[in-house]
């Protein structure tokens, strides 16, 4: 189930659910029930993979205490059959309210004593408000049962490639954040900002062996999680990344932790506490602060907070004391604080904290003048939910090798995604490289001397030291006025001459004076005959040669055994690797063409790892949405391939059925063209006729053939008759539309049942499908696309210098004196047709004043 499916389904939900409960609540009572069906389904699993029978599950009850504690001692809680989520769902009518509050209690009650800290009241907020779900038990079962029916086809694997309960989570709170008086950026972190701050984070800490991960402000976990995930990639046991987390709202504390556990975290590496991070100072161990590897956090911006009796707190004595008005620096020395000397830190805050004055100017001053600030990185406007506030990614380090600040600005990368901004996966990429390699891009990111910084009194806004902004349009002056294209905007393409060195003396002619002209009449030709192009192109090919042949070992070959986790960096790399010699081609446009498909073959290949690869000649029942009674339910329409998809299957071993049907599916929609230009031909008359529909954009069949008998008696002698009329003629073109009429019926009744058989043909097709087969329909689906889009890369290139050169010629093509000229020449025969009008004796006037106007001579 993909996001929009998601959402879907959780918005028609809580649209139901809205007599019942405020807006806002909604997502504690969704989100608790899809945990508590996790862990049913996580101790099903447990007790199948030790040998239990179906008999032993339903035989599950907590008066057997050898089987409780062995239960408890491995997953950290105990569930009776009768409390199973799936047992809920099996009760049907016999389903209560009442099922659930012995459940939720019976949990709190059976929790190991070795988990306390992860399970306890993690569940409180769904207890405590089932009351809430109507007036009467009844009505509280009806609510829950509803709830229940969506909650079974969530998906809860942990395979997906986005975090379901953090994307629940944010899509609630952004539908209803009016109701809640919230802005979701208090609450969630994108997903994409999170990938970046985990990028950053992974590539410092990539050679430890045990890694320590602090959120202070964890929200729905979402930042933890994203982290952990990328640091995985370069430990070899992801069991040795602990997780510290501390959030100051009980009931997004309670999500923190649901993530964890339903992201496969051992509970014993779950440090989470339900606190303020500002008043109580935490992690710690017996009175002393403990320190992580990587500290990151998304903040509340700019919220008050209370710094009385705080001067000698450790976390603040060094660096001053955030204003009250304003916790941006206070959250971000708490972080610094608990870092250790070799560790990262990342935090995302307004933009303000980069040049406020008072205690914050203070505060930025002691940060730099001590080397702790390593990068600042200038995000996109209306990345966050709620608010389209500007924010930042801070990087800091206890202890630096440099003692410059590397400024990124990556406001300018993006795309819009609804109303909001969204990095992309080569945007992403691109800060991550930048950050790492610390490197100076122009109008994207420089290193900065703390003596520039000191000169610009520790002021950090980006502009002052990253200029981002497009250069504004010049024009030649004697270009303009004599024609003509200036050497020296020929020459601001220098990087394409650079690399075709023999395209501008293909493309220009020079008589030794500061401007050219155009050598050719035909560029796009001109460009794709030059020796350096196709040499350039030629280079490219080379540099790709053996790909396909490296992604079919790689992906074909070696599915069953590929890391999914690590693959496409590889990939990436080896696409660098290739590209480090060709000049011209954006690397990171490159990835992201990687990213596009990378991300759709990772779901397939996920999938034959989990199944076996038997999972490519399946099908699935293909679900849409329909409405029966009133009310939206879901109703088989056919089938869809699992992995394979039916198109591809038809445009490889159904071909000519798939032909056949597709031209008569294009004869039918030729027939509603020549509909409409039959009615364009009409006559105004012939149009108020009663054949056509009241809008006039439609023939009626029933008064067509009404039509036709009255004139000429029957359809047959209508055709036999037809022949000797106009072709114009109103009659004629009545007997046309009935021919098409008939025509149409049967075309359409072909194309339902051909359909229909192709449909089932491409389901017995796929399931019958040979290994070789199978191969074959995946590597078209995985490699083609890829390989297609890289091939693709330098004609793009090349259209884009066709476009600046032309967008350069047409410049200049037209000179001032033409434009001049242009104008005199209509103001004259504006002038000469005013001659010719008549009037009254101040329309004269008026009109002699304009002609005056016009050309310059009184008319008086």
């Amino acid at each position: 189930m993909n996001k929009q499916q998601l959402a879907s389904k959780i918005w028609e939900s809580a649209n139901k659910m809205r007599s019942k409960i405020e807006a806002n609540e909604y997502k504690d009572y969704i989100l608790g029930f899809i945990f508590y069906k996790y862990l049913s389904d996580t101790e099903v699993k447990f007790c199948r993979e030790n040998g239990f029978s179906d008999d032993d599950i339903k035989a599950l009850d907590e008066g057997d205490t050898d089987t409780v504690i062995f239960i408890q001692r491995n997953i950290g809680y105990f569930i009776a059959y009768d409390n199973l989520f799936t047992t809920w769902m099996l009760k049907g009518r016999d389903f209560d309210v009442s099922n659930v509050r012995d459940a939720l209690s019976a949990f709190s009650r059976l929790i190991s004593s070795t988990h306390k800290k992860v399970f306890d009241r993690i569940l409180d907020t769904l207890h405590t408000g089932l009351s809430k779900l109507g007036d009467s038990s009844g009505s509280q079962t009806k609510a829950i049962s509803d709830l229940i029916s969506l909650i079974k086809v969530i998906p809860m694997d942990g395979k997906q490639d986005y975090d379901v309960l953090g994307f629940i989570y944010e899509y609630l709170i952004s539908m209803f954040a009016a109701n809640a008086g919230k802005k979701a950026g208090e609450f969630y972190t994108p997903h994409e900002v999170a990938l970046l701050m985990s990028e950053i984070v992974a590539f410092h800490l990539k050679d430890r062996k045990t890694i320590d991960i602090y959120d202070p402000t964890s929200g729905s976990g979402s930042l933890l999680i994203n982290i952990g995930r990328s640091i995985s990639r370069y430990i070899a046991d992801s069991d040795n990344i602990k997780y510290y987390a501390q959030e100051i709202k009980e009931n997004t504390y309670n999500l923190t932790r649901m993530n964890l556990v339903m992201r496969g975290i051992k509970p014993n590496n779950i440090l989470t506490r339900n606190g303020d991070t500002l008043e109580d100072d935490w992690p710690c161990s017996d009175d002393s602060p403990l320190y992580a590897d990587a500290v990151v956090s998304n903040p509340p911006y700019s919220q008050a907070w209370d710094p009385t009796r705080k001067d000698g707190d450790p976390r603040y004595a060094q660096f001053g004391l955030a204003p009250k008005t304003k916790a941006d620096f206070a959250f971000l020395l708490h972080d610094l604080f608990h870092l250790k000397p070799d560790g990262i830190m990342t935090i995302v805050l307004p933009h303000g904290v980069l040049f406020r004055g008072g205690e914050e100017g203070g505060i930025r001053k002691n940060l730099i003048e001590n080397n702790h600030i390593d990068a600042i990185i200038g995000l996109p406007a209306n990345i966050f939910f709620g608010t389209g506030i500007p924010t930042i990614i801070m990087v800091l380090k206890r202890l630096r090798d440099t003692q410059d600040v590397l400024i990124i600005d990556a406001s300018k990368g993006f795309a819009k995604v609804g109303k909001n901004n969204q990095l992309r996966a080569s945007d992403i990429k691109k800060i991550a490289d930048t950050v790492a390699g610390r490197v100076t891009i122009p109008k994207f990111s420089r290193l900065v001397s703390r003596e520039e910084i000191r000169q610009n009194e520790y002021n950090l806004n980006i502009p002052r030291y990253v200029d981002s902004s497009e250069g504004a349009e010049s024009w030649d002056i004697f270009a303009s006025m004599f024609g003509g294209i200036p050497v020296s905007e020929i020459d601001e393409l220098g990087n394409y001459w650079d690399a075709f060195v023999s395209l501008k003396q293909s493309l220009f002619s020079n008589d030794g004076t500061p401007y050219c002209k155009l050598a050719t009449n035909d560029i796009e030709t001109a460009m794709k005959n030059d020796t350096s192009v196709q040499g350039f192109k030629e280079r490219y090919s080379a540099a790709f040669g053996d790909f396909a042949a490296l992604l079919k070992t790689r992906l074909i070959d070696g599915m069953s055994s590929i890391d999914l986790g690590k693959e496409e960096t590889l990939l990436a790399n080896e696409i660098f690797t290739r590209l480090s010699t060709i000049s011209l081609v954006d690397r990171y446009s490159v990835y992201q063409v990687l990213d596009d498909e990378w991300s759709k073959t990772a779901v397939d290949l996920e999938i034959i790892q989990t199944e076996g690869f038997a999972a490519t000649k399946k099908v699935n029942p293909n679900m849409v949405p329909k409405k029966k009674n009133g009310q939206d339910v879901e109703v088989q329409d056919g089938y869809v391939g699992h992995v394979i998809p039916f198109d591809l299957v038809q445009s490889t071993f159904l071909s000519t059925e798939a032909t056949a049907l597709r031209v008569k599916e294009e004869r039918l929609a030729e027939i509603t063209a020549i509909y409409d230009e039959i009615i364009d031909s009409l006559s105004e008359e012939d149009k108020e006729s009663d054949v056509l529909n009241d809008n006039k954009d439609a023939f009626i069949a029933v008064a067509v053939l009404k039509k036709i008998k009255e004139i000429f008696g029957t359809l047959a002698k209508a055709k036999t008759a037809v022949g000797a009329l106009d072709e114009e003629a109103f009659e004629r073109k009545l007997v046309q539309v009935s021919e098409l009429f008939e025509e149409e019926k049967i075309l359409k009744a072909a194309v339902k049942k051909d359909a229909v058989d192709l449909h089932m043909k491409t389901k017995e097709t796929i399931e019958a499908l040979t290994d070789a087969q199978a191969l074959e329909l995946l590597e078209q689906k995985w490699i083609s696309p890829l390989l297609s889009a890289l091939w693709g890369i330098p004609d793009g290139i090349i259209a884009d210098l066709v476009t600046k050169v032309r967008a350069l010629a047409a410049k200049y093509a037209t000179t001032y004196a033409e434009v001049a000229a242009e104008i005199a020449e209509t103001k004259n025969t504006l002038s000469t047709l005013i001659d010719g009008l008549c009037g009254n004796e101040y329309d004269m006037k008026g009109l002699r004043e304009l002609q005056s106007l016009l050309t310059g001579v009184n008319h008086e």
